[in-house]
């Protein structure tokens, strides 16, 4: 059973980030952290009693492809329609059109809760919150009005539609093609992978779709982006006749079976109706809007379902009865928890997870800052540091999401490898996180090209600065937290070392970079990571008298093991980024 991670949640954003300044923003005047405990606890409820109990069902039962439309797991639309009928969708939307405005750090922190109870179901919601944001910065007023109001609450669903069969990361290569007829366009391609593309929760699905308008430039430059519902919309918001807009299969997948992974024909005859948002050729920077979004939201599903593969495994080795461990304990076999390399794998998952989650809660909070600061220069700053975080976000947490889990199945041992238990299904479910919105690779060269070649560096060596700050004046007499505070101060060091060399190699040689930009997204969440750990333990180190002791010395044990047993990642990475480059460009395709 999933427990959501209440007290952890509001550590983080309370005590560690400091949500007052949050309260202190002018447009978010009416958050407080008991708005934001009252959000958690009713989110928790949800995310226990309706979601969980579906998530095994549903990966059994999965989705399934009909002539008519695709028909979801049993049990998912009337837990779609609780959540509708609980104001979820509205949250973080504009109050223009239904919203209730409330900061990214804890929407982020809500959406935790759905990827940890039931990765497959909380797809559908975060699509189409992605695709009512690119509407909200780029739609025309009309667009706004007809659309947006049925998609913030929910009674319509949202997709984005980029990829094709000869189009995966290289959209330069779409061929999905818009024909002028009259104000509007008729669409005519193929889209695949398109996730919640086709099911029977909704009356509509408004996709949000790549397409050339003929005699447009080729590559990139020539994308447009069009609204193709799949019912047709009138005036009045009224819904009209079918779009010729149909699903053709869906997918055999690893995991997520739940979710429906459509491929969608667009045009069998006369063109789907599409409406084009903003102007001609420039789909791709609006539907970047969509994808920043989703690759922050895709980051936390990695460690969320990492946070329940974790639960899964610890409560697995507390009931497990297995030999006898080397220490004092009753006569005869004990629970595996007791055994060292039991808990060392378990403290692997947790402290890696709590990590993760203070890492994606941190990157959410800068982008609250930038967009409700309270001057100009804070705003730029804190938006600076949402947008070097966010690949770095996506990438790690998503990376560490899929070690976790297969960590898990290890705790179980043979047993892991059964499905009955249930850990091999966050293994399989968590695996697509790392290709969603792009693949690692493809994140770490957003990071080292967009993010560090942008500015030579600049924002990454403000944060290494604040953090080499912070962490010199940090003080305590905990001798634990002491010693996890040497090892971040190490880590950062390496990760101020490696920038420079990386930073080197793409002024001289480009591919050298590239190379090893994975190697060095990684080691920035390593060292990121460990540098929340150290004053995550120092601020538990303060409180190990109160009446919340055991969760503080909790924090303070497992910072330690990150420190000593997951931070040292870092040494290998940073030797990686500044020597192990010319293996990879020097070494020919050929001899692979």
């Amino acid at each position: 059973m999933y427990r959501a991670p209440l007290r952890e949640l509001r550590f983080v954003i309370e005590e560690l980030l400091g949500s007052a300044s949050l309260a202190a923003c002018p447009g978010l005047a009416d958050y407080s952290d008991e708005l934001a405990a009252s959000v958690l606890d009713e989110a928790a409820r949800f995310a226990q009693t309706v979601l969980d109990p579906l998530n095994k069902p549903g990966d059994s039962e999965g989705a399934r492809w009909t002539a008519e439309g695709v028909v979801t797991a049993a049990g998912f639309r009337a837990a779609y329609q609780q959540f509708v009928a609980g104001g979820w969708p509205q949250l973080g939307a504009d109050p223009e059109f239904g919203g209730q405005r409330v900061p990214q750090v804890l929407a982020i922190a809500v959406q935790e809760l759905w990827a940890s109870a039931n990765l497959a179901f909380k797809l559908c919601p975060m699509l189409t919150h992605g695709a009512v944001h690119a509407l909200e910065l780029s739609g025309s007023q009309a667009q706004k009005q007809l659309f947006l109001p049925k998609m913030v609450s929910g009674e319509w669903t949202g997709t984005m539609d980029l990829t094709e069969p000869q189009a995966g990361s290289d959209l330069a290569q779409v061929r999905t093609r818009a024909v002028p007829d009259g104000k509007r366009f008729r669409v005519f391609g193929q889209k695949i992978f398109i996730t919640w593309g086709d099911h029977d929760l909704t009356s509509n699905t408004i996709h949000m779709v790549l397409a050339r308008i003929e005699g447009s430039p080729p590559g990139v430059k020539g994308i447009s982006l069009f609204i193709v519902p799949k019912v047709l919309v009138n005036d009045d918001g009224s819904l009209g006749a079918r779009n010729e807009v149909r699903c053709v299969s869906i997918e055999h997948k690893l995991g997520i079976h739940a979710s429906p992974t459509c491929v969608l024909a667009f045009g069998d005859h006369d063109g789907a109706i599409g409406h084009l948002v903003g102007e001609p050729n420039r789909g791709l920077e609006y539907m970047f809007i969509m994808m920043n979004a989703a690759r922050l939201s895709v980051g936390l599903e990695g460690y969320s379902v990492g946070e329940r593969a974790f639960q899964h495994a610890a409560e697995w080795a507390r009931t497990r009865i297995q030999g006898k461990p080397p220490v004092a304990q009753p006569s005869g076999p004990a629970p595996i928890i007791h055994h060292p390399d039991v808990k060392r794998m378990l403290l692997t998952m947790k402290s890696s997870t709590e990590a993760a989650r203070a890492m994606a809660l941190y990157a959410a909070l800068q982008l609250d800052l930038g967009a409700y600061g309270a001057n100009e220069s804070q705003r730029a700053a804190a938006q600076t540091r949402g947008d070097l975080l966010i690949p770095i976000v996506k990438g790690w947490c998503t990376e560490i999401g899929n070690e976790v889990a297969a960590i898990g199945i290890q705790v179980h041992g043979g047993m892991g490898f059964i499905e009955e238990t249930g850990a091999a299904q966050y293994m399989r479910d968590v695996r697509i996180t790392t290709i969603y919105e792009g693949t690692t690779g493809i994140q770490s060269n957003d990071l080292i090209g967009r993010k560090l070649g942008r500015d030579r560096g600049a924002a990454m060596y403000m944060l290494i600065a604040d953090m080499e700050r912070e962490l010199e004046a940090l003080t305590t007499d905990n001798v634990a937290t002491n010693a996890t505070r040497k090892a971040a101060v190490e880590a950062v060091s390496l990760l101020k070392r490696a920038t420079k060399a990386l930073l080197g190699m793409l002024a001289s040689r480009p591919d050298l970079g590239m190379a090893v930009s994975v190697p060095y997204l990684k080691l920035c969440g390593f060292v990121i990571g460990g540098w929340l750990m150290t004053k995550a333990s120092a601020i538990a180190a303060a409180h190990t008298d109160g009446p919340d002791r055991e969760f503080y010395d909790a924090k303070i044990r497992t910072a330690l093991f990150y420190a000593e047993h997951v931070l040292p990642n870092a040494l290998a990475l940073a030797r990686v980024v500044e020597s192990g480059a010319s293996s990879v460009a020097e070494t020919d395709a050929t001899l692979i």
